[in-house]
């Protein structure tokens, strides 16, 4: 349930985001956005840029996105192969 809490909450904000950028309207910070992503919500960051074809062209905000994707993948990975046991 939380993951897909907030995957759409990450999806929405970056919708919001567009939406208050073509509107010149104040903006949700891009720390709070990688936030986001960062608490689990990098598949709706991903397909949010995607979508409303957004933060696409800031390089540093990408690279931040990314590498906090590699590392949830990798996490989950070695999660579901054993490698890293949750148990003590």
């Amino acid at each position: 349930m939380y993951l897909w809490a907030i995957n759409g909450l990450t999806l929405l904000a970056f919708g919001w985001d567009k939406l208050r950028a073509r509107r010149k309207k104040r903006r949700i910070p891009e720390r709070r956005l990688l936030w986001l992503a960062a608490l689990g919500g990098s598949p709706g960051a991903l397909v949010g840029r995607w979508i409303f074809q957004h933060k696409t062209r800031k390089r540093s905000f990408s690279v931040w996105l990314f590498a906090i994707t590699a590392i949830q993948l990798a996490t989950y990975y070695l999660i579901a192969s054993g490698a890293l046991s949750l148990q003590s």
